[in-house]
C-alpha cells in the first residue's frame, strides 16, 4: 500500500513527509548524527554561473567560500567531502553520486545570486519542494537548473521535478532539509547583509541526494558593493563561519534529540 502522505508546517513552510503507521509515534530521531557534509560549490568549467559588475565570478567565489567552509567544519571534528576542489564543471549525477556514494548527512550546494536590479542583496537558504515559495523563489530555481536541463525540456518542467523528487517526497529528508535550511539563514542573517530568509523551490541538484540538502544564495555578485566584499578573503571566511556554525547547530539539535527520545523510551 502506498504510504499516506503528510504535510509538516515548520515555520510557515509547508514540507512533504511519510505519515507514521497507525498506532506509532512520529519517529523524531530518525534524523542521523551529522559526521559527514558534502560541500558542493555551483557551477564550475564553462559554467561561470553569475558574474559581477567588475568580473567576478559565482564558480570561483563559491570554490573559494567552499574550501574555506570545508576547512572551519573539519576544525569543528566534522568529515568533509567536495564534489570538486578545482575550476571543473560536474553533471547533476555526479554530484548527487558523490553525495549518495559518501553516504553524507547534510549536503550544501553554494551559489551566488543575480538580479537585474543593481540594489538587489541579502543571503537566502532554500530547501527542495515541488512548489516554489513565491516567484523569486521560482526564478532562482529556473536559473540555477538551467545548467542542468535535459535538452529540449522546458527550465520549469513539471515532469522533470517529479520524476527527480519522486522518492524524495516519501522521506523524511524535505523535513530535516526545512530544519537544516533554517539553522544556516539564522546564521547567515548575522552576516552585514540583509537576511531574505528561507525558501523552497523545485531544485534539480537538490532532489537527487539522499539527505537533508540546502542550496545557499550567498549574496548577489550583481551588487556593486558585495561584489568587492566578496573578493575579500576575510568575508569569504565569514561566510564559512556562518555556515559552519549552521551546521553544528543542526549536529547538537539532533544530538539533544536522540538523547531526548532514548529517556522517554520505556527499557
Amino acid at each position: 500500500m502506498r504510504a499516506a502522505i503528510r504535510i509538516f508546517v515548520v515555520s510557515g513552510l509547508c514540507v512533504l513527509g511519510s505519515a507514521p503507521a497507525r498506532g506509532q509515534q512520529p519517529e523524531q530521531s530518525a534524523q542521523p548524527p551529522v559526521r559527514l557534509v558534502v560541500v558542493d560549490p555551483g557551477h564550475g568549467g564553462s559554467q561561470f554561473g553569475a558574474v559581477g559588475p567588475t568580473g567576478l565570478r559565482e564558480k570561483d567565489l563559491v570554490l573559494n567560500i567552499a574550501l574555506k567552509l570545508g576547512a572551519q567544519l573539519r576544525l569543528a571534528g566534522m568529515r568533509v567531502v567536495y564534489t570538486r576542489e578545482k575550476d571543473v564543471f560536474l553533471s547533476l549525477a555526479e554530484r548527487a553520486e558523490i553525495a549518495n556514494r559518501a553516504r553524507a548527512d547534510l549536503y550544501v550546494s553554494l551559489h551566488a545570486n543575480s538580479s537585474p536590479d543593481p540594489a538587489a542583496r541579502g543571503s537566502e537558504t532554500y530547501f527542495v519542494s515541488l512548489e516554489a515559495s513565491d516567484d523569486d523563489a521560482r526564478r532562482v530555481a529556473i536559473t540555477e537548473n538551467e545548467v542542468f536541463r535535459p535538452e529540449g525540456a522546458a527550465a520549469d518542467s513539471g515532469d522533470i521535478i517529479s520524476r527527480i523528487l519522486g522518492d524524495l517526497i516519501r522521506t523524511d529528508h524535505m523535513r530535516g532539509s526545512a530544519d537544516f535550511a533554517m539553522a544556516i539563514q539564522r546564521e547567515l542573517a548575522q552576516l552585514p547583509t540583509p537576511s531574505r530568509g528561507v525558501k523552497q523551490g523545485p531544485f534539480f541538484v537538490l532532489g537527487g541526494v539522499n539527505m537533508a540538502a540546502v542550496l545557499l544564495e550567498v549574496g548577489f555578485v550583481s551588487h556593486g558593493e558585495d561584489e568587492q566584499r566578496f573578493k575579500t578573503a576575510q568575508y569569504q571566511e565569514m561566510i564559512a563561519r556562518a555556515i559552519t556554525r549552521g551546521v553544528m547547530n543542526v549536529a547538537d539539535e539532533r544530538r539533544k534529540l536522540r538523547e531526548r527520545v532514548a529517556r522517554e523510551t520505556p527499557q
